[in-house]
């Protein structure tokens, strides 16, 4: 997916995102939650995902993750991607957002926040842009202002990090490193 794809309503909510608010399950994830018998959780992340937010933080925007669950290896996630911003076991995403924002200093039409489920719809409804993976709950999808082509925990993050950054004119910079690179080993 390229920015020429998009429309110019929706090119504009993508050149004015300084936050990029995620939740986890469904969409840094596939959504399935394993259990063990010593009651531990695991989660499946995917590396495009990871790399991708590093490199939406290194052109400027910042990531926050906003989470009704709470799960220590989701903090581990956080700290290895970059994110500035983590809440988790926040009942009232709402109020978890409004909470982030007035932190930041922030308007909501700053911010993006990417979600799947009805518990995610009230910060999407007030956010500058709505975004949402392909299995979301129909009442999600039929708010977003963008829909992923790639699955929620299958790089539908990396997606949205590189559309912000090819709206805001930051995406061939950052890639320019590993062609670079890539040169020079060559």
């Amino acid at each position: 997916m390229t920015i020429s794809n998009l429309d110019a309503a929706l090119l504009k909510r993508f050149k004015n995102i300084k936050l990029l608010v995620l939740d986890v399950d469904g969409v840094m994830t596939d959504g399935g939650l394993t259990l063990g018998d010593d009651g531990q959780e695991y989660k499946t992340f995917h590396t495009h995902d990871g790399l991708g937010m590093k490199l939406l933080k290194a052109s400027g925007v910042d990531l926050a993750i906003i989470t009704g669950r709470t799960s220590s290896v989701v903090k581990k996630r956080a700290e290895s991607t970059g994110v500035g911003h983590f809440y988790q076991g926040a009942e009232d995403k709402l109020e978890a957002f409004n909470d982030l924002i007035s932190t930041c200093g922030l308007k909501a039409e700053q911010c993006a926040f990417m979600g799947d489920d009805v518990v995610d719809l009230p910060p999407m409804l007030v956010s500058g842009l709505a975004i949402a993976v392909p299995a979301s709950a129909a009442l999600v999808l039929k708010h977003a202002h963008y829909v992923t082509k790639k699955s929620g925990g299958f790089g539908a993050v990396r997606e949205v990090c590189e559309l912000i950054m090819q709206a805001q004119g930051t995406f061939d910079n950052q890639m320019q490193q590993f062609l670079t690179r890539a040169h020079i080993s060559n």
